[in-house]
């Protein structure tokens, strides 16, 4: 998943109980449990060979949570744009060794054929004789215009910082720390998009992530927008860079707050890598 996953339920159920009955604010995640939490697990919580595709999931979701690259995840599954997928649909995760076979091109050997014997008796031609056919001189047909979607290479896309809220938690490469950064914010604050692109996800079927947006800026790089309260766009939509996409909230999370995260050919990166020096 990209870089959140779900606690495990018991201890779910035990935090709620006592965060109820004890005290009016929630305790910091990192003093409950010391283990991997929906703050710093890798994307790999989809580690199987397969995954049974749920209510809400897209292909690009699925790709999220399973750290693959979703054009190969849609090679191996025989899909092709708009990956269209349903509930109950079994989807391959990883190639196995008998795919991998037969990927590999075949070396073939050329066929030679035996010489053929030259016929040198002459032969009389035959031409056909289209001076009387009817020549009609009708329009051609115009082509049905097929529209493609259009996306920046990498070094075009125009970067820009998602709030100029401050920023609370920083990016780590630590197997256990978090995969993009936390923005402080109230409740309502406006989130932008980072870059111009095409919403591919929107909605809460993420565990951990509450109101999720993921953009899609080309076929090497997305972008992630969790925690939100109101979500400002809908999926298949294009928005531009700046534009409004979502108003902070704390759906799945102890605070108010934006988790932003870059995802390059399904791996975590630094944000800051990529967007504007000075700003933050």
């Amino acid at each position: 998943m990209y870089g959140r996953v779900s606690l495990v339920v018991s201890l779910s159920c035990v935090l709620l109980l006592v965060g109820c009955a004890q005290r009016q604010q929630p305790a910091p995640v990192e003093k409950v449990y010391q283990g991997r939490s929906i703050y710093d697990y890798e994307a790999n919580s989809l580690a199987g060979s397969s995954y049974l595709v749920q209510k809400g999931d897209t292909l690009y979701s699925i790709a999220f949570r399973a750290n693959i690259d979703v054009r190969m995840l849609a090679r191996l599954n025989g899909l092709r744009e708009p990956y269209t997928i349903f509930p109950g649909q079994r989807l391959t995760l990883r190639e196995s060794s008998r795919q991998a076979k037969k990927s590999q091109p075949l070396t073939t050997t050329k066929r030679i054929d035996p010489p053929q014997s030259v016929d040198k008796t002459p032969k009389k031609e035959y031409v056909e004789d289209k001076s009387k056919e009817k020549v009609t001189n009708s329009p051609a047909l115009p082509r049905p215009e097929i529209k493609r979607e259009v996306f920046p290479k990498s070094n075009a896309i125009a970067w820009r910082w998602p709030t100029e809220n401050q920023v609370i938690r920083e990016f780590t490469a630590a197997v256990t720390g978090p995969k993009g950064i936390d923005f402080a914010g109230k409740k309502g604050d406006i989130v932008t998009a980072a870059a111009a692109g095409k919403v591919v996800y929107a909605g809460n079927a993420l565990k951990g992530y509450g109101n999720l947006i993921i953009l899609k800026h080309n076929d090497d790089y997305i972008t992630a927008y969790a925690h939100n309260d109101k979500l400002l766009i809908k999926e298949q939509q294009w928005v531009s860079a700046g534009e409004a996409i979502a108003e902070m909230g704390n759906s799945d999370a102890e605070r108010v707050k934006l988790h932003f995260e870059v995802r390059y050919r399904g791996k975590s990166v630094n944000p800051r890598h990529y967007l504007p020096r000075g700003s933050q």
